[in-house]
């Protein structure tokens, strides 16, 4: 199971255990999404996450665990400070990009991916009503309606989504 960083504290509120959680933002808000204490839960989980992140991303995974990995994307910057020992792992736009990657470098076959949205639910909410940050995407239903519509899952009709997400 691969999730991404707004999903794991959701998971976890209902025992859901991630094999990975991904983070690639830099946003100070974002980084709250590790800011928790759920003690033996985290055990055996791997965060993997972009050498970006806001340094608060870092200082709460260090207080839960060691089993982080910290990656960075080749980029004219990473590659001036010269950090090819270390390596690089490409890791697209999103979050659900660098689960892809990942699960595609590590040859997994049969993959869970929780946390991405990739359109609008029906009352135009791209959260579950658990997220932490509703508040952040006010509009964008209104914004993209109409303008970035998909075949829905199964091939039964069409979904709302947006310019990012298609």
């Amino acid at each position: 199971i691969f999730c991404a960083d707004s999903s794991y504290p959701i998971l976890a509120k209902h025992g859901i255990k991630p094999d990975y959680v991904c983070m690639l933002e830099r946003t100070e808000i974002t980084a709250e999404f590790f800011n928790h204490d759920f003690g033996e839960f985290d055990n055996g989980i791997c965060f993997i996450i972009k050498s970006i992140v806001h340094p608060n991303a870092i200082n709460y995974l260090t207080k839960k665990t060691d089993n982080f990995t910290i990656v960075s994307t080749y980029a004219s910057f990473i590659q001036y400070l010269k950090l090819d020992y270390f390596g690089y792992f490409n890791m697209g736009i999103s979050v659900a990009h660098m689960a892809c990657y990942l699960s595609l470098h590590l040859n997994h076959k049969n993959i869970i991916f929780i946390g991405q949205d990739l359109a609008y639910a029906k009352n135009g909410f791209s959260h579950t009503k658990d997220y932490k940050n509703p508040d952040k995407h006010e509009g964008h239903f209104q914004r993209d309606k109409g303008k970035f519509q998909c075949l829905a899952y199964g091939g039964n009709g069409k979904v709302e989504s947006s310019e990012i997400w298609t």
